[in-house]
């Protein structure tokens, strides 16, 4: 077989392709024991190809778009679920958006960013990264989350934690104003704040410089596996969802533990693009996925759901509860903390994936 045919039928082509295939065959069903396996080991499958075509697009385009792209691409079909769930309606889509969301930031800011800062620091003496785009991205994050998931808590406009619909308006206004400042600013003449810091020894530069870019038509050929696998994610993991809510009912656990779950599995991607990232001494693409896809998912799930509302029945809480309020509090000042020195040791990411375990803990022992 040539290598040309070979690369053809390469895992990371054929392992989309077949996620597709079982997910078509499987989306809305309820499969029994066989195929939740299946599915199980097909989404794990898909989340491999996705990352690998994710970097080969990186590779392509460059820093930070790599970043970009990836994050973008997962948040997009992430809200598109969201969407379809909360009009589709149910017991639970008053507070769908709210927990979904606050879940991906919680697993973005302490579980990426801490194991990327920990593998980071324990394989290279230190995670260096630049604190200026590290610095803004967090400052953005924070914003959006405090003017989507705080303020609503309390204003009075509305009963309960809700907004009104003008200020449902306003956030969503302010979201996507707030995101596309961030982007314009990663992407255009601050852009060396998003690149990695140049810590690589002569030979690592020089294996960089001699790996040659995919040429036009690997790249887009990348960008369409990358999208399937990412549809294929998303959509097995729905379908997985009903084998996660019976067994989270069989242990007596709250039902926000499923959003918890589910959220992990679709974020899985930048998870491992984070690790491999941190394990090259590439720290600060690590924190351009982790903080990407925060902003991402906040920033285009609240104009998203603005929308949608003109079509949802009964409320939309997107208010956090008093606990949810204290996580959140903490996560921004040790982001805070951790940002300012551009650099950090193990200890900075252990203290990321504590609250990150406390989140979780807290999720299913509130």
């Amino acid at each position: 077989m040539s290598a040309t045919t070979a690369g053809r039928f390469s895992w990371t082509v054929v392992t989309p392709l077949v996620a597709a295939v079982v997910l078509l065959f499987t989306w809305g069903t309820h499969p029994g024991v066989v195929g939740n396996v299946l599915v199980a080991i097909t989404l794990f499958g898909a989340v491999l190809a996705g990352v690998h075509h994710a970097e080969v697009v990186a590779h392509r385009v460059g820093e930070p778009f790599g970043s970009l792209v990836l994050a973008v691409a997962v948040t997009v079909i992430e809200v598109a679920l969201i969407v379809t769930l909360m009009v589709s309606g149910g017991d639970d889509t008053a507070t769908l958006a709210r927990d979904t969301v606050f879940s991906a930031v919680m697993i973005t800011v302490n579980g990426i960013v801490g194991i990327a800062l920990l593998l980071g620091a324990l394989r290279h003496t230190y995670a260096v990264f630049h604190p200026e785009g590290t610095g803004s991205a967090l400052a953005t994050v924070i914003s959006l989350a405090g003017l989507t998931l705080v303020v609503p808590t309390f204003t009075t406009g509305a009963s309960g934690p809700v907004f009104t619909g003008s200020q449902l308006v306003f956030a969503a206004v302010a979201s996507l104003a707030l995101y596309a400042a961030f982007v314009a600013t990663q992407t255009g003449r601050h852009r060396d704040f998003f690149l990695p810091v140049d810590t690589a020894t002569t030979a690592d530069r020089e294996a960089e410089e001699h790996a040659a870019p995919p040429t036009d038509r690997q790249t887009w050929a990348s960008v369409a596996l990358l999208l399937v696998a990412l549809v294929s994610v998303v959509g097995l993991a729905k379908v997985e969802s009903y084998a996660i809510e019976d067994g989270v009912s069989s242990l007596g656990l709250p039902h926000a533990v499923v959003g918890v779950i589910i959220a992990m599995t679709v974020l899985l991607p930048e998870t491992l693009a984070a690790v491999r990232a941190a394990l090259r001494d590439r720290v600060q693409i690590s924190l351009n996925l982790a903080y990407g896809s925060a902003m991402a998912s906040i920033g285009l799930t609240i104009p998203a759901i603005a929308i949608a509302s003109i079509w949802l029945d009964g409320p939309l809480a997107l208010g956090l509860e008093p606990v949810q309020l204290v996580l959140l509090g903490l996560s921004a000042v040790v982001g805070v903390l951790t940002v300012v020195p551009g650099r950090a040791v193990p200890l900075n990411g252990a203290v990321h994936l504590v609250l990150f375990a406390a989140f979780v803990f807290l999720t299913v022992s509130p």
